[in-house]
């Protein structure tokens, strides 16, 4: 295992559990504080695979309830997307309620459960690949230890992407570059559910604020800008704590909480949302960020990084005696891992982040639009589980579907939104 982020301990967890020999190589200092706490409504399985059940992290304190979606303006205008209740009953049995995490909290539970499984992990870093043609044999470390194995699994994030840098994949981009701040306050009042704290400009790409509870009294909130946006207040010479500090001040809400408490120096990241193309070889497999990079605004990075840990550990084990992955497997793998992150990057995209849509129907109904199929998306891949290739080319085509007609939509509104092209 090439990285113990998030997807690398869900990884090596689920290869000892099964009686593998499992090595994990990270180095001492992560990158950054790990990031995204509001989960996906598919997650809470994949956390329970792993032997955390939703009760553990409630009562263990390591994360809240989370039972829906608030989207609000700066004039206290609210949209609330909540699951259908009857799809808790039958035939449908669909938990309804996820989950907001303590990401550093999490990580620290899911690396000991491994280590007391039996992974050893290894502080260092990985800086050169020995291989012949597609095929590791070998990796090498800043400390000058070498590491061989009959797989490698890459879980090394989306700032270093190893494997996908060392064999040159191809990358698709969605929208500009952007930057994430976020700390952490105090509060009383937190709700069930993750808020989104939204003043979009009918010219502008959008910018947003989320609010995370993380623990009973306690919330994570967040700024996303574009990395142009950001940089124009750097050139200005505005610190960032500032920044964070003057966008937290255009909504009511947290006007109270720049009041009532310190603001701490507030972690900081970059990203660009983009999926790799091709990411499985002979025995080798990219899995989390360092496959793709889901944009924070879908709420499905974490279930992105336990999904991929799962079918990449079930794909070494069914083939770990052959030693090799037969070639359908690596194209399928890669097909499931890149199609639905193509259809959350695009759907966010489009119908979110671009101002067409969202100024020809609105706000509300542009994120009902997005958020209902995603929801759908991922609860039918959960039920689903596509493997082979029949069910695989199925889903595929459902995503493709409602890929397309987002994009539709964003061209026709882009279209009558021009001058002289709206209708009377």
């Amino acid at each position: 295992m090439i990285g113990g982020g998030l997807a690398g301990k869900a990884a090596s967890l689920h290869l000892a559990k099964a009686g593998l020999k499992t090595i994990c190589i990270e180095p001492m200092e992560p990158p950054r504080q790990p990031v995204g706490e509001s989960l996906d409504w598919s997650t809470p399985d994949l956390l329970n695979v792993l032997g955390l059940t939703m009760d553990d992290v409630v009562t263990g304190q390591l994360g809240t309830w989370k039972r829906r979606v608030v989207v609000k303006s700066r004039e206290g205008d609210t949209a609330d997307y909540s699951p259908f209740l009857w799809l808790e009953r039958a035939p449908f049995h669909v938990e309804i309620r996820t989950l907001h995490v303590d990401r550093a909290r999490l990580d620290e539970v899911l690396l000991k459960n491994a280590i007391d499984c039996g992974v050893s992990l290894i502080q260092d870093k990985v800086v050169r690949v020995e291989r012949n043609g597609q095929h590791i044999s070998s990796v090498h470390t800043a400390g000058g230890e070498q590491f061989s194995s009959p797989w490698f699994i890459d879980a090394t994030g989306s700032a270093t992407s190893l494997l996908a840098r060392e064999f040159q994949l191809h990358a698709v981009q969605y929208g500009p570059a952007k930057v994430a701040i976020w700390t952490y306050f105090p509060v009383a009042d937190a709700i069930d559910g993750t808020t989104l704290h939204l003043e979009p400009a009918s010219t502008e790409y959008l910018d947003w604020i989320w609010e995370i509870p993380i623990h009973p009294g306690a919330v994570s909130i967040g700024y996303v800008t574009t990395g142009e946006a950001m940089k124009v207040k750097r050139e200005q010479g505005i610190p960032v704590k500032e920044i964070f500090r003057q966008q937290l001040m255009r909504f009511p809400r947290f006007e109270s909480l720049l009041r009532e408490g310190t603001l701490d120096d507030p972690s900081v990241t970059s990203f660009r949302s983009r999926v790799h193309i091709g990411v499985a070889g002979p025995n080798w497999l990219i899995v989390g960020e360092a496959a793709t990079m889901v944009d924070p605004i879908t709420a499905n990075g974490v279930t992105t990084a336990l999904r991929h840990a799962a079918e990449s550990s079930c794909l070494i084990l069914k083939h770990h005696k052959r030693g090799t992955l037969p070639l359908n497997a690596r194209i399928l793998y890669g097909s499931r891992v890149a199609q639905l992150a193509r259809f959350f990057n695009s759907g966010a995209e489009n119908l979110v982040y671009q101002p067409p849509v969202r100024n020809r129907i609105g706000m509300g109904p542009s994120g009902s639009l997005y958020i209902s199929p995603a929801w759908g998306m991922n609860l039918l891949y959960a039920r689903l589980r596509p493997e082979g290739i029949l069910s695989t080319f199925l889903f595929g085509l459902f995503l493709g579907f409602f890929r397309a007609g987002g994009w539709i939509l964003y061209r026709l509104c882009k279209l009558v939104s021009q001058p002289g092209m709206r209708p009377n």
